[in-house]
């Protein structure tokens, strides 16, 4: 099978035809321009996972509540999702963002940061903690991604997982979600990061992934394009509540 027609029956399988695959980033190359592409969403079942939209602020992408009033406990909806700095893109779903950015100031490394985190404490759920750096110092670039789930057998450890896998090749991505679907408890994540499809402008990947995803359950997406030698950048937002 060629690559194209395992990222269209991964896009098929795990998003268009899962009801909850969670929040979910993808790093993948443009098939119209010599650019990077990174895409995030959020999905959400309750009212608290529910009342937040995707927010740009700068060169930051970060989520905030729609009603300040009903926020009880912000610890793991609101974060800065998109981070940059100098030719070093960051991405993912929640606080850990924050955690890699400083830690990449003070000269240390991806996966320092991340030996300090631990999967979400929302038993009985954990969901995981997905991430992914993209560095453009020198071409072509190189991705690193990462998750952080509990341990099937004792979910009070968490299982770091780190991929350094070969840069996809134009009009395909790589990607994580939190979940391997709906459930109660939600199942986490199981697979290696999946080969998934970045075809047509921003806009059009906004709307093919904003599609796909489940009418009931998607809350926000964004996506981000980044010039080859990571030096200019845009960032588009769409969100189901304003």
């Amino acid at each position: 099978m060629q690559a194209i027609e395992i990222a269209a029956a991964n896009f098929d399988r795990h998003l268009v035809h899962n009801a909850y695959p969670g929040r979910g980033l993808v790093v993948g190359r443009s098939s119209v321009e010599d650019a990077w592409l990174m895409i995030y969403w959020i999905m959400g079942r309750s009212e608290h996972s529910r009342n937040r939209r995707l927010v740009i602020d700068g060169e930051i992408l970060r989520t905030e509540p729609v009603d300040a009033s009903l926020v009880d406990d912000p610890s793991l909806i609101i974060y800065e999702a998109i981070m940059v700095l100098p030719h070093c893109h960051l991405i993912g779903n929640g606080d850990q963002i924050r955690t890699i950015y400083e830690t990449l100031q003070s000269g240390s490394s991806f996966d320092a940061a991340l030996a300090t985190r631990e999967r979400e404490p929302d038993a009985p759920n954990y969901t995981p903690r997905i991430s992914a750096m993209l560095e453009l110092h020198e071409q072509p670039g190189q991705l690193t991604m990462n998750i952080l789930k509990a341990n099937v057998a004792d979910p009070a450890y968490t299982d770091r997982t780190t991929y350094r896998p070969a840069l996809p090749p134009t009009g395909l991505g790589l990607g994580l979600t939190t979940y391997d679907g709906d459930g109660s408890p939600l199942p986490s994540f199981s697979q290696d990061p999946l080969l998934l499809p970045c075809e047509g402008d921003i806009q059009a990947v906004l709307n093919q992934y904003w599609d796909a995803l489940d009418a009931d359950n998607r809350i926000a997406i964004a996506v981000k394009r980044i010039s080859a030698n990571g030096e200019t950048s845009e960032l588009i937002v769409h969100n189901r509540y304003t």
